[in-house]
């Protein structure tokens, strides 16, 4: 698994990357319903905090991911078993998320988050023993986030009144992680796969905001309720997504 060239030509982003994206797609619609119900029941500070608690570990995530994969993806049978993983992490991350807003349980949120991030520290193993030129650096992202995880573990064994602050800790460390490890060398992403990358995923997480809102328009004037400021709802919304 040697660094890939920062200067390759043509470089696109691949199917597994997108699917990928996808599946990331799945849990943030699960937050943004769940962030939906909450505002409509008035529990307006408790949602908002959960929501960006539960959108950081998506966004992180995937990040994470896809800066490897800029730097690496060798894109053989190991990796690839290695992203199926991350995936099923998502997945189990996104089915948690109904949990953490209506019990404020964190237990499925973080057993997702934990495998997602342990198959990546597996990932950053594998650049250290293939890239001697940069194992320094891959070394410090593995054992940087492998100990992220046993403090997010640690999380959900601390009183409930302590939580907060701890779960402040955590972010601070796990955003620490790529400076700490980039400190000792830069790895070689690519620019321009990096992106692309980021314009589709907005343009994923977009679509999903226009099928929601399409959805929600559609059954507003289901019960009647074709309004003026309904549609000048619908407008706005729509125009938020164009911009």
């Amino acid at each position: 698994m040697a660094g890939r060239d920062s200067g390759e030509p043509h470089r696109t982003s691949t199917p597994l990357e997108l699917f990928f994206d996808l599946c990331f797609v799945v849990a943030v619609a699960q937050a943004s319903g769940s962030l939906h119900r909450a505002l409509e029941s008035g529990d307006h500070a408790t949602g908002v905090l959960r929501f960006a608690l539960v959108f950081f570990t998506i966004w992180w995530a995937w990040m994470n991911f896809t800066w490897f994969a800029s730097a690496y993806d060798p894109d053989d049978v190991p990796y690839r078993l290695s992203v199926l993983l991350q995936i099923t992490g998502s997945l189990v991350l996104a089915a948690g998320v109904d949990r953490a807003f209506e019990a404020g349980d964190l237990t499925v949120i973080t057993v997702g988050y934990v495998v997602l991030r342990t198959a990546l520290a597996a990932l950053w193993l594998r650049a250290a023993l293939a890239d001697p030129a940069r194992r320094r650096t891959a070394l410090r992202f593995a054992s940087g986030v492998a100990a992220c995880q046993l403090g997010w573990v640690g999380m959900l064994l601390v009183p409930a009144a302590v939580r907060l602050p701890g779960i402040v800790v955590m972010i601070l460390a796990e955003l620490s992680v790529p400076v700490w490890a980039q400190s000792a060398g830069m790895t070689p992403w690519h620019p321009g796969h990096i992106a692309e990358r980021y314009g589709l995923f907005t343009l994923i997480v977009l679509g999903e905001s226009v099928a929601a809102a399409t959805v929600a328009v559609r059954g507003a004037f289901d019960r009647h309720h074709g309004t003026g400021s309904l549609w000048a709802l619908a407008a706005g919304g729509l125009l938020m997504a164009f911009a």
